[in-house]
């Protein structure tokens, strides 16, 4: 059975890898993992806070230059450590999961596995560099794109990240104007069938009340919900 806790490790262990291979940091500070990387620096599922390493982990961040930091929590453990050093509390992940088995194979040829890609290269350049993640190998990372039928636009995209027998889904997005067209529906299927294909089992992810819908119609349930605590440095 899938765990909260499988899914905390899963989002760990998304968020080391990315930063490892796309040249970011990972280091340990009295039990405290911290990651930075192309999701920014992240305080990851601490059991236990002590105040000291988090403001260390926050003067890291000010010599870094970096504007934010977000912390991920299970809702059971103490926060206030993080307050006590300029947090404040966030959004609520709902961890969700599925049987691979049970969720659809994909249909719909508006969505694609892809290697590489000039669809950032006006908006978001560096992006591009993250596709370094699907070439590598033994595969472990999927990244799908979808492009309307007629005219070939940009509509969204999604990661998914082998981790052992579980595949966790990320960065899932279907941009405003093209939404309620069955591209969210295709980019969840399309992954999640490359990451069963080699070897996983069962599929996480954290969700948005808007997206619960989505992930519910193609087989996911919720078992349960964090916390997210973010620093906003603006020069404190």
């Amino acid at each position: 059975m899938v765990t909260v806790a499988d899914c905390e490790r899963v989002q760990t262990n998304w968020f080391r890898t990315r930063a490892e291979t796309l040249g970011g940091r990972v280091w340990r500070d009295e039990g405290l993992l911290w990651t930075d990387g192309p999701d920014g620096l992240n305080l990851m599922f601490p059991s236990k806070l002590t105040e000291a390493a988090v403001r260390r982990g926050v003067d890291h961040a000010r010599d870094l230059g970096r504007d934010i930091i977000g912390a991920w929590l299970d809702v059971d453990v103490d926060a206030s450590a993080l307050a006590r050093a300029g947090f404040t509390r966030g959004w609520s992940p709902w961890w969700m999961t599925a049987r691979l088995a049970d969720v659809p194979p994909p249909r719909d040829d508006r969505v694609r596995l892809e290697y590489d890609s000039l669809d950032y290269e006006q908006y978001d350049p560096c992006y591009r560099d993250q596709f370094a993640l699907a070439r590598a190998q033994p595969d472990r990372c999927w990244y799908a794109a979808a492009h309307t039928r007629r005219t070939g636009r940009f509509a969204g995209r999604a990661w998914s990240f082998r981790d052992e027998q579980l595949a966790g889904v990320f960065d899932m997005a279907v941009w405003p104007r093209f939404r309620r067209h069955g591209l969210g529906t295709a980019l969840l299927t399309t992954v999640c069938t490359a990451a069963r294909q080699q070897g996983a089992t069962d599929a996480v992810l954290n969700a948005t009340p808007q997206g619960k819908l989505l992930y519910s119609t193609c087989g996911f349930t919720q078992i349960g919900e964090g916390i997210t605590w973010w620093h906003h440095m603006d020069g404190s």
